[in-house]
């Protein structure tokens, strides 16, 4: 693993710079111009959906990307990078880190975790791989067999941790107390003061989206506060 591309991401923020086709900024050239202005505002990274977006991402953004591909199957609730297709598909312009779905649901195929990822690490040995958790179980299981960041980018968003408080302070910290591996926090950071005390809490880095990059959702908050 390349620790300088940690040692680049360390402390600070990175934007996650999406839009899924149903969504109104769905374009591969808007979201370069979304991690543009997240350059410029001082972010340390970014993170994207699609080799389509992130190829239109490198023409004007030098930061480290973590990659991933969003892709629905019938047979798996996972979502996030599910199956070796989209890793091979990341791989074709090799993001510095590449995310996947860490949890314990079954992957397509009815293929578990830990025999996916096997094949995933025997394949790209050097690639940064971040595991995007729902529980501590979870994140404590991805060190086990072999991830390089715990990321807890699923919190709320699996049936079993739904309700969960977001952002998940407690997994955050239980995560960086647990010492495994570097943390990655992810999931519903809305304000510069909640980011500010969870890169308090020994972190490696903060994602942050919606409340950047999703004018839509930001719309809706604000419409639902004087409704």
């Amino acid at each position: 693993m390349d620790e300088r591309i940690l040692d680049t991401i360390r402390g600070g923020l990175i934007v996650s710079c999406q839009a899924l086709e149903n969504e109104p900024l769905h374009s591969s050239y808007i979201m370069q111009r979304m991690a543009v202005a997240a350059m410029y505002g001082g972010a340390v990274g970014i993170r994207a959906n699609s080799v389509s977006d992130i190829l239109e991402i490198r023409k004007e953004v030098k930061l480290p990307v973590i990659g991933i591909i969003k892709r629905v199957y019938d047979d798996s609730d996972v979502y996030i990078t599910p199956s070796m297709k989209e890793v091979d598909e990341l791989m074709t312009v090799r993001p510095e880190i590449i995310a996947l779905d860490a949890t314990k649901r079954m992957r397509p195929g009815k293929r578990s975790l830990e025999d996916f990822f096997a094949e995933v690490r025997a394949k790209y040995p050097e690639q940064i791989f971040m595991a995007d958790c729902s529980t501590l179980e979870e994140g404590l299981n991805a060190a086990k067999i072999g991830f390089d960041i715990l990321g807890t980018t699923l919190s709320g968003y699996t049936s079993y941790s739904k309700g969960s408080e977001l952002p998940n302070m407690e997994l955050i910290q239980q995560l960086v107390e647990s010492g495994e591996k570097p943390v990655i926090a992810e999931g519903g950071i809305w304000t510069p003061e909640q980011l500010k005390h969870i890169l308090g809490t020994g972190v490696l880095a903060a994602v942050v989206g919606t409340a950047i990059t999703r004018p839509m959702e930001i719309t809706k908050r604000f419409v639902n506060a004087i409704e």
